[in-house]
């Protein structure tokens, strides 16, 4: 630990250097209330498929071909359908918050069934339901898998999850759907990511210096009301609104993955004056297993075995004098500087994070993924 205790002194010459945030745009702080996507959700039969389908046993697979067949005007029995080229399969896709009839989307193609692969096949024309259980689009196409997988005489050769797939641009919407984003009363709600009372108070004071008017006010920590009511055109107000800068206040919170060794934190993250005392003590284990073999084992003497003798040494060590530095308040940034520039291991740089938070000296949030 003679190491930490060296970048702990050197940072009595770092100087703290405290960033501001920069103003970003509006659009890129949130949302407004009303304008989320929606999810579709299909029950499908992809074909084509060369042998690598669902087992002739599938009653699942079974069935549903008879239901896309009948929907054909073609009636077939179970015993009818004895093939691996077919496979039963979930759609899924994602409706923008505002889409127009003919509308392209893509969609995701998964197998429910014991398919091996989806590679080559084609799923035929599937309606995609939304929540309230009405179809908004159809789903068909050629299905597209990044990925392989072969099997003979039990032996497997498989690259990714081919039971999978998309196709894109495979779905078309067959009903318009547009955004409500405006309430009866006239109200436009603005929607904070990152729920903040500062960053609401200083986009409200925003869009009423861009607006020239007190139209905007707080509602709680992630939402602002703006009215419109008065607005004779809504949609370039709101145009207008997404592209005002506002200088969001930031949250002091330190992440820590330990598996990578990174440490992300804010440059502006402050560490009070504290004192840290460090000892250096070092205790080893040492096992060493002895087998005595004896030379007559066998007929000779049946009732005669090897036996296995383990000794242990415990060692403690302690080399130097105990260390205590004082810590000038200074940032994150310069510790995690200092404690790099003399190699200190990630193990390390979490042990005194963890140990500065505990102190009270650490004013964030600590993150240890």
């Amino acid at each position: 630990m003679r190491p930490l205790i060296a970048a702990l002194a050197a940072l009595s010459v770092l100087t703290p250097c405290p960033a501001n945030a920069d103003p970003v745009r509006l659009k890129d702080l949130g949302r407004f209330q009303g304008w989320r996507e929606n999810a579709l959700v299909g029950y499908g039969v992809v074909t084509g498929l060369s042998g690598s389908g669902d087992s002739p046993n599938s009653e699942v697979t079974q069935q549903a071909l008879r239901n896309a067949l009948s929907r054909l005007g073609t009636n077939v029995t179970p015993e009818q359908i004895r093939s691996r080229n077919v496979a039963v399969v979930m759609v899924t896709a994602t409706l923008p918050a505002s889409a127009n009839v003919g509308d392209r989307i893509d969609i995701n193609v998964t197998s429910i069934g014991d398919a091996r692969s989806l590679a080559g096949g084609t799923l035929l024309m599937t309606p995609l339901m939304g929540p309230d259980q009405r179809p908004y689009a159809l789903a068909q196409g050629s299905v597209v898998v990044g990925g392989y997988a072969f099997a003979s005489n039990q032996n497997l050769r498989q690259k990714n999850y081919p039971a999978s797939g998309v196709v894109s641009g495979g779905a078309t919407v067959e009903q318009a759907v547009d955004a409500n984003l405006v309430s009866s009363g006239g109200q436009l709600v603005f929607v904070l990511r990152e729920p903040d009372f500062t960053t609401a108070a200083r986009v409200a004071d925003g869009i009423n210096a861009d607006l020239g008017a007190p139209v905007a006010r707080i509602k709680d920590a992630d939402s602002v009301s703006i009215d419109v009511s008065a607005a004779p055109d809504v949609y370039r107000v709101i145009a207008r609104v997404e592209n005002v800068l506002v200088e969001p206040a930031s949250v002091a919170r330190v992440v820590i993955n330990e598996r990578s060794g990174t440490v992300v934190a804010g440059g502006a993250v402050r560490i009070s004056s504290v004192v840290i005392s460090q000892g250096d003590i070092r205790v080893s284990i040492t096992t060493q297993n002895e087998a005595s073999q004896p030379t007559l084992i066998g007929g000779l003497a049946p009732g005669v075995s090897s036996l296995v003798v383990s000794n242990t040494r415990v060692d403690v060590e302690r080399p130097g004098e105990d260390a205590m530095v004082q810590l000038p308040d200074t940032t994150v940034a310069d510790l995690m500087e200092a404690l790099s520039r003399v190699h200190v291991d990630t193990r390390g740089k979490i042990a005194v994070l963890q140990a500065l938070k505990a102190a009270g000296a650490l004013h964030a949030d600590l993150v240890v993924q």
